[in-house]
């Protein structure tokens, strides 16, 4: 599912974007790569599911090639097949919507079948994965919590899939990665408990689906004033426009746009998330910087009754 505090960093990216290339770039072409960055989040999320899926058919496919071998020992010929019988990836193999959207975008990791084979290989060699095969027996709760622990500790974090889930879109980078994976993990956590649906929708309700063409919208079209508030208060602590970094002052519009527009928002979650932003993918002083700034124009707004919300 979409959240918003990936919206919120996805509306600062492309107005940061939009804002060094508007000379090429319309706005709506800008908006449409917006909607199309949070689809391509989750594709992600549904295509991290299907990994699960893929892995345990590679191994599979190597079980399969073992008992082939000239001299196959017994161990080849009886292998412990647990983790290909596992309960919670026949679920999502049985899940007709995982599987009709996969078909319809053409998608398998199975198509990198040497990055599959190492992920694979560290899947395995993992103590999850050896206590999992070596228990007397096995439940659903104990399929599932290994998947969880295995998404967690071994697959979420394995550098070569960060690597791979990049080379595969320009929109997917590690915060694509690290937020659909908890959606991911949750997803995990609902099928444990047998809540339906299995899987998230894109977004939680209308509002969400609507909230980054509406955020990138205000924070456009009220551009001139709020920059005009941001050197208003640079001025006063006598700092120059132009030395700020472009990031920091997109990343202070679009949350002067929340400020204003959203009054079911508190003003303290909107300052939290981007100051968070600004430290995450700014500069080492950006987070302090935004904090100072955004409170002087919070206070201001709410001096001439512009704002009133908690």
């Amino acid at each position: 599912m979409i959240n918003r505090i990936l919206i919120r960093i996805k509306v600062v990216q492309m107005l940061y974007n939009y804002l060094l290339t508007r000379t090429i770039k319309s706005e709506a072409e800008a908006r449409d790569e917006l909607r199309e960055s949070l689809d391509k989040s989750h594709e992600l999320y549904n295509y991290l599911l299907l990994l699960m899926i893929d892995l345990t058919a590679q191994q599979d496919q190597v079980l399969y090639e073992n008992k082939q071998k000239f001299m196959p020992t017994d161990e080849d010929l009886h292998p412990n097949m647990r983790f290909v019988d596992n309960w919670l990836v026949a679920r999502l193999r049985d899940d007709e919507g995982l599987m009709k959207f996969v078909a319809d975008r053409k998608f398998t990791w199975r198509d990198n079948e040497i990055f599959l084979r190492l992920l694979l290989s560290k899947v395995t060699a993992s103590d999850e994965y050896k206590t999992y095969m070596s228990m007397p027996a096995t439940d659903i709760e104990s399929d599932c919590e290994l998947w969880r622990q295995l998404m967690r500790k071994i697959i979420l974090v394995d550098d070569d899939l960060v690597e791979e889930v990049e080379n595969r879109s320009i929109y997917w980078s590690d915060e694509d990665l690290d937020l659909m994976g908890q959606f991911a993990v949750k997803t995990i956590t609902r099928a444990q408990r047998g809540t339906e649906p299995l899987r998230f929708a894109q977004y939680k309700d209308e509002e969400d689906e609507q909230f980054g063409d509406k955020l990138f919208t205000l924070a456009i079209d009220g551009y001139d004033e709020a920059m005009g508030l941001i050197e208003e208060f640079l001025a006063r602590e006598r700092w120059d426009i132009e030395r700020t970094a472009l990031f920091d002052r997109v990343t202070m519009l679009v949350a002067i746009a929340e400020l204003r527009a959203f009054p079911e928002i508190p003003t303290a979650v909107t300052l939290n998330e981007y100051i968070e932003i600004a430290k995450r993918f700014s500069t080492p002083h950006s987070g302090q910087f935004v904090n100072g700034v955004l409170n002087s124009v919070l206070n201001h707004l709410r001096y001439k009754g512009e704002i009133v919300k908690p």
